[in-house]
Parts: C-alpha cells; sequence; structure tokens
C-alpha cells in the first residue's frame, strides 16, 4: 500500500512532549462479516445488477442507489474504483473488497437494506463486503425514525462509517483536503486501516 494520502499533516510549533502512539482507527467488525444461512435472496428484479472484472487488485465501492455518492468515495482515497451501482465480480478463487454507499434519505436507506440482504443471502458470488458508507442527504440530524432505521440497515454489515453534509461538495467543488471536514478523514483513515491490515491475502478466498 502507498502512504495514506488522507492522514491530517500537523503544522509545525513549539516542540511538545511526545503524548505517545498515536491511536489506530478501530476496524473490528461490529456487524455480520460474511454471508448467513437461512436469509432469503431478494427478488431478482430488486438486485444489483453485476459485471465482472479481471482480478481483485483494488477496493470497490458500490453506490446502491442513483447519487449514492460511489464516485466521490474513489475520488477521496485514490486507487479506489467506483462500480457505478452493480457488484464487481473477479475470477475465482479470491473475491473482491466492496464497500457499499447510500444516502441518508428514506430511499436511501431501503436501498441499501436490499443490497446488505442481497449479499447476506450468498448469491453474489466473488465480493467480500467490508461495511457501508452512510453519506449524509441534508445538513443537520437525520429525523428519529431515520436514525433508527439507519441503525437496522447498519445492523446487516461488517461496519458503518458516516461522512456529514459538506456544503462545498453541493456546491460543486471537487473534495480535497481543504474542504474535507476532520470526520472523513476519520473514516477515510479507518477505511485505509482496514485495507492496509492485509493487503497479501485479505479478504478471505471464495
Amino acid at each position: 500500500m502507498t502512504q495514506n494520502p488522507w492522514t491530517r499533516e500537523q503544522s509545525p510549533g513549539p516542540q511538545q512532549p511526545s503524548p505517545g502512539p498515536t491511536p489506530q482507527p478501530d476496524i473490528t467488525p461490529r456487524g455480520p462479516s460474511a454471508p448467513q444461512h437461512g436469509v432469503p435472496a431478494p427478488a431478482e428484479d430488486q438486485r444489483l445488477p453485476k459485471f465482472a472484472i479481471p482480478a481483485a487488485d483494488t477496493l470497490w465501492w458500490v453506490g446502491v442507489h442513483g447519487g449514492a455518492g460511489e464516485t466521490t468515495m474513489s475520488i477521496l482515497l485514490p486507487g479506489t474504483r467506483a462500480a457505478n451501482h452493480r457488484w464487481p465480480i473477479p475470477p475465482p478463487p479470491v473475491p473482491t473488497p466492496v464497500i457499499l454507499v447510500a444516502r441518508t434519505h428514506g430511499s436511501g436507506l431501503r436501498a441499501a437494506q436490499r443490497a446488505a440482504i442481497e449479499w447476506a443471502s450468498g448469491v453474489v458470488q466473488g465480493v467480500a463486503v467490508l461495511g457501508l458508507v452512510l453519506i449524509a442527504d441534508a445538513p443537520g440530524r437525520l429525523p428519529r425514525v431515520l436514525d433508527d432505521f439507519a441503525d437496522i440497515v447498519g445492523g446487516g454489515v461488517p461496519r458503518v462509517w458516516d461522512i456529514p453534509w459538506i456544503e462545498e461538495w453541493r456546491r460543486g467543488e471537487a473534495p480535497t483536503p481543504d474542504n474535507t471536514p476532520d470526520e472523513v478523514f476519520e473514516v477515510l483513515e479507518s477505511i485505509y486501516a482496514l485495507r492496509a491490515s492485509n493487503p497479501a491475502d485479505y479478504p478471505a478466498p471464495y
């Protein structure tokens, strides 16, 4: 792995006593990390399409609906790719790592739930879902009903990362370190650490 391009640089200043080792992002799964027996697959017309890739050589962002933000995420973390709302399927034996991406409005969360169920049912061979990125669809806090629903959806994937509303991005500015808040840096550092934790043979074989 190359050096993480989304690590905040510390500005020079008076020398301070070392605070000790830098805390590492927590990449422990909070939900299921593999498909589960007994989960019924969604109907065919509720599933995401698939496309073939030559090898499992990168991390893919799978936007589960139009406008989810998968292209933005691929810009934020160089070397990753947007899957254009499809499952990227490599040849055996090693699946490709993917992260689902959705907005936090009702239809976005329902699409994320369908994709998580599709993966959990085992009908998508060749992908390893690492988690779900939820990107705020509006400024401010989520309404309680959507916040509760997001918790339910997040319980079906290994990890959930939250991206706040960013006004500069809404205005069409490309994501850069200068217009990206600390919360997003923390998300990217966590995802980078997850991928760098075992790059040679992660994820597990088919």
